[in-house]
């Protein structure tokens, strides 16, 4: 994937790759692979996670959507969009990153520097192909959408969820509330993307 990435056309000056997937697919792990394959070709390539963009829990809170944290609604669309559009246009972006063990997102944590070539974005909606995530996908000069039965992906997603610490019970209630419906909206509501890869 990395070869075929740099040997994209250099028709701007930055090129976005996005790597999308439902939750326990392997998103970041491979995102992570990517880039630094990118990095050892000698690519200035840098990796965006889409979670930095999780709205506070202040705000999900009053709105009930606390338990919903991972849908599309509970991401600042708008934010990350325009993040997006910034680094197609600056030299240099500031980017938030999510703290997992705090459930917090940090601002200004994280940048796209004016050497940066290539930026690897991963993230559940990046393909997604609903509003108002659609107008993502004129952004991308090369999608990849993981494909992962759902059998599988529970079964990740609650060893994911034990491995926070959590008893049995309580993981599986976490992955099958709010996990695995994310994922069955992910897979259904997937567009047009330049390379499907099945688990």
């Amino acid at each position: 994937m990395a070869d075929r990435i740099a040997a994209l056309p250099r028709t701007r000056e930055r090129l976005l790759i996005a790597i999308a997937g439902p939750p326990g697919a392997g998103k970041s792990t491979l995102a992570e692979a990517v880039t630094e394959a990118l990095q050892a070709r000698g690519e200035a390539a840098v990796l965006m996670p889409m979670d930095g963009f999780h709205l506070d829990n202040r705000l999900l809170e009053p709105q009930g959507l606390l338990p919903r944290k991972g849908a599309p609604e509970t991401f600042d669309f708008g934010g990350f969009h325009a993040t997006l559009r910034r680094i197609r246009s600056e030299p240099q972006v500031i980017l938030p990153v999510f703290d997992r063990a705090r459930e917090i997102a940090i601002a200004g944590a994280a940048e796209i520097r004016p050497d940066t070539q290539i930026v690897v974005v991963e993230g559940n909606y990046l393909c997604l192909d609903e509003a108002p995530w659609q107008a993502l996908a004129m952004l991308w000069d090369f999608s990849v959408f993981l494909d992962v039965p759902v059998a599988e992906l529970e079964r990740r997603l609650v060893a994911r969820w034990l491995s926070y610490g959590h008893d049995p019970e309580t993981a599986r209630q976490k992955a099958m509330g709010n996990d695995i419906p994310n994922a069955r909206r992910v897979v259904a509501g997937v567009g047009t993307v330049d390379l499907r890869l099945s688990d």
